[in-house]
């Protein structure tokens, strides 16, 4: 019994028996895990009426800390787009009153984006949904086996954000 991975690595063995697929045997499957995950997570931040850019922003701006409050360029920077994607962003989410925006005191061109007591509430709220979510679709592994895989995910992660 295998997974779609090893049907896809089987055939080509047949095809180039001589090409090494150790590699695929590992990248496919971290491929074909994170569509997965992200489809479930994707899901759970759609029953709480989030998408997932959305819930990006307000995360960001919520771990930061209090007082919840980051510079445009800053939460940018967090999420690697443009400055016009983060604008129309910002426009969506204030409009439902999620995250306000102000003048940066100390910078006179910067602007600054708070999250609002509502957008507290629903960043709360579905960071515990999802996080039952996460737990949901990794219960096939034990605590053991999630901090094994946790472990050689961070060492691959690290050397190639490097």
């Amino acid at each position: 019994m295998g997974d779609t991975v090893d049907k896809i690595i089987q055939q080509w063995r047949h095809e180039r028996p001589e090409l090494d697929l150790a590699p695929m045997a590992v990248t496919a499957r971290l491929a074909r895990l994170a569509a997965l995950l992200e489809r479930g997570v994707d899901d759970t931040l759609a029953a709480q009426g989030l998408a997932s850019w959305e819930f990006e922003v307000l995360a960001s701006l919520r771990r930061n800390g209090s007082p919840f409050v980051l510079s445009v360029g800053r939460l940018q920077a967090t999420m690697m787009i443009s400055s016009g994607t983060m604008t129309h962003r910002l426009d969506r989410l204030e409009k439902r009153g999620l995250v306000a925006r102000s003048k940066d005191l100390n910078d006179r061109r910067g602007i600054q984006v708070s999250l609002t007591p509502d957008g507290r509430i629903l960043i709360d709220n579905v960071i515990e949904a999802r996080l039952a979510r996460e737990r949901d679709l990794l219960t096939t592994l034990d605590k053991d086996q999630q901090t094994d895989l946790a472990s050689l995910l961070r060492g691959l992660l690290t050397a190639m954000e490097q």
